[in-house]
């Protein structure tokens, strides 16, 4: 495995989610297997600008020991994303997800999460040792899949050292990714939300989610009711329309990329949230992040899969020395 300490790094995120297998209809009758999840893309995206925006970037998670647990570490890892506070658990297996798309690249998903062994992560006894781990990183990343995926248990075992570490100094990196099949009736979905927000540093989220969670049908009242909750910095995206950015009341327009060759949106807005993190963390400014954001989305969606080739990646260097002038 790769190691969190193999490296010094002037950057370190960890990102806490679920990697599960991946299967896709590349065409009538023929599927393509890879892995994917939601914070996992976010990950290995950022990872492929360390060399721009030098970084470790670590995932949180927990798999089985077979073989597809096994094939999606040995996956990440040659993407650069560390696997050393990944736990896994005899008997338990990864999920599973099967992606079809419309004429429009637009995707229907299928799930098969029964077995999961995410979603007792922070339950086995490893996961008090990852907790308290988290204290080396300088940011934590997750989504409301992370949250949602996890038992009742976990997911308060994970709150509470959140807290803890946001105390301490450690931002608190949230993408909503709202997904209503995924919550219980039994848990107040905008409570969880509420409860992450108080404690957040940067949030993304889109504006139909804030309407389906919280009522909230503008974005300028978004950006208000997430600055009220405590949130430093706020994203609005909106898919291939401009995202709106709020910093200290501050809210700044920035256009995505014109002409793109849409294949499949899938990890688009993962893709954009780890590009945008991984470059105003390292001190670009609100703009040419969200450049750099857009830029990796509309790459992103080019391909299919949740993960595009990397030799088909867009020159960031140049963007970013284009930017600073």
């Amino acid at each position: 495995m790769i190691s969190a300490n193999s490296e010094s790094h002037s950057l370190s995120i960890a990102l806490v989610g679920e990697c599960m297998i991946e299967l896709q209809e590349v065409e009538p009758g023929r599927i393509q297997q890879t892995f994917g999840g939601d914070t996992l893309n976010t990950a290995i995206y950022m990872a492929r600008l360390r060399e721009i925006f030098p970084a470790r970037i670590d995932y949180v998670t927990a798999l089985g020991c077979d073989g597809f647990s096994a094939q999606m570490i040995k996956f990440w890892e040659a993407e650069g994303v560390g696997s050393d506070l990944v736990q896994r658990q005899e008997g338990a297996l990864p999920g599973l997800y099967y992606i079809q798309l419309d004429g429009n690249g637009e995707r229907r998903f299928s799930y098969w999460r029964g077995e999961a062994a995410v979603k007792k992560c922070f339950e086995y006894s490893g996961g008090q040792k990852i907790l308290d781990q988290l204290a080396q990183y300088d940011g934590v990343y997750l989504s409301g899949i992370s949250v949602a995926v996890l038992t009742p248990t976990s997911r308060t075992l994970l709150f509470d050292r959140l807290v803890q570490l946001v105390r301490s100094g450690t931002k608190l990196f949230l993408d909503y990714n709202y997904r209503p099949h995924l919550w219980t009736a039994e848990i107040s979905i905008a409570e969880t939300y509420q409860n992450l927000l108080s404690i957040c540093d940067t949030v993304f989220v889109g504006l139909d989610e804030l309407m389906e969670i919280h009522g909230i049908s503008s974005e300028a009242a978004g950006h208000e009711y997430l600055a009220r909750q405590g949130v430093r910095e706020s994203v609005i995206r909106s898919g291939a329309d401009p995202c709106s950015i709020c910093l200290a009341g501050d809210a700044i327009i920035v256009n995505a990329e014109r002409d793109v060759n849409v294949v499949d949106t899938t990890a688009a807005g993962d893709s954009f949230s780890g590009a945008y993190l991984l470059a105003r963390n390292s001190g670009c400014s609100i703009e040419t992040a969200a450049r750099i954001a857009h830029t990796m989305a509309a790459y992103v969606i080019g391909f299919k899969g949740a993960v595009a080739p990397l030799d088909k990646m867009p020159d960031f260097a140049a963007l970013v020395h284009d930017a600073k002038g």
